[in-house]
């Protein structure tokens, strides 16, 4: 359940924290908040935990497709984040020592069943399988047609990054989808810029061309259509009206919000990128209260 924020916290959530040149903004930096927060300043750790939550979860709910999962790994980043924070020493940026922290628990943490079996071949197979239907009625579902066909469209292209092994979903999710530059993607990553380029060109070959093949909204000449599909999907279990995952609390486009590689790009992988980037930002559960109910209750000492 999302806790109400204000517009200001909202604001500051949707501003990138990989942006390579700083703003004219009069808020304090992350470094700013990070040494008031170690010297006990438990208002500006909660800001701190705000302004990164969205960007953790919108990360995470791409690796792992499924929603609560992805709750579940923001707040275990997230504790991990506040728990070390007296180790914070200013020897990278913030951002960096942060994203690492969120980069290395993904990378790890278990793979859900559908991440297990999910392959192009076998997500193609299943594309085909499904078949293509009218919409159901309006009145039997609790939410617009026109947000269930969008719910499918994005669960089916999430689903299609969990066809690429996470190194590489990793690097498509934080440079083509947030348009993190190759140096700081290097830097949260921890390998070469060179290699996280190459690992993008990888992960935008096999998607792109899987895309190209399966996908109507990049290639007319393909049969599948996100409106046609979506009773299959709801049927498969994909979908589920009652329980959106890639639509409920948007906040803006991605496209809105983050920096972009656009110009590097040919015209046919542009199109396929900014079909991404139509995607939903959306807002994380509000983590920072919980964060701080528990330091309370653990006595949380920022030099300890």
């Amino acid at each position: 359940m999302l806790n109400k924020i204000s517009a200001d916290q909202i604001q500051d959530s949707c501003r990138s924290p990989f942006a390579q040149t700083k703003g004219e903004s009069s808020d304090p930096t992350d470094e700013e908040l990070v040494a008031k927060a170690q010297a006990g300043d438990r208002d500006a750790l909660e800001r701190l935990v705000r302004r990164h939550q969205s960007w953790v979860f919108n990360i995470a709910v791409r690796m792992m497709w499924r929603r609560d999962l992805a709750e579940d790994a923001t707040q275990e980043i997230l504790i991990k984040i506040v728990t070390k924070l007296s180790s914070f020493r200013g020897d990278s940026l913030f951002r960096t020592w942060l994203y690492r922290i969120a980069v290395n628990h993904l990378l790890n943490v278990r793979k859900s069943e559908i991440e297990e079996r999910m392959t192009f071949t076998d997500m193609g197979r299943s594309l085909d399988a499904a078949p293509n239907l009218d919409l159901p009625d309006p009145g039997s579902v609790p939410v617009e047609l026109p947000l269930l066909v969008e719910e499918t469209r994005l669960s089916c292209m999430n689903a299609m990054l969990l066809c690429l092994d996470r190194h590489q979903r990793l690097v498509f999710i934080l440079g083509e989808i947030f348009g993190v530059s190759s140096e700081v993607g290097a830097e949260v990553m921890e390998v070469l810029p060179n290699n996280f380029r190459q690992l993008l060109s990888r992960a935008r070959r096999d998607l792109y061309q899987f895309m190209t093949d399966k996908c109507g909204l990049v290639n007319s000449a393909n049969p599948c259509r996100c409106a046609k599909k979506t009773r299959s999907f709801m049927r498969a279990g994909y979908v589920d009206p009652d329980r959106l995952q890639f639509t409920k609390g948007r906040l803006a486009s991605i496209g809105d919000v983050a920096s972009h590689r656009l110009d590097e790009l040919d015209s046919l992988d542009r199109k396929h990128a900014e079909l991404f980037r139509q995607h939903a930002f959306l807002a994380s559960p509000d983590l920072a209260a919980k964060l701080r109910e528990l330091i309370t209750q653990s006595n949380f000492d920022s030099d300890s």
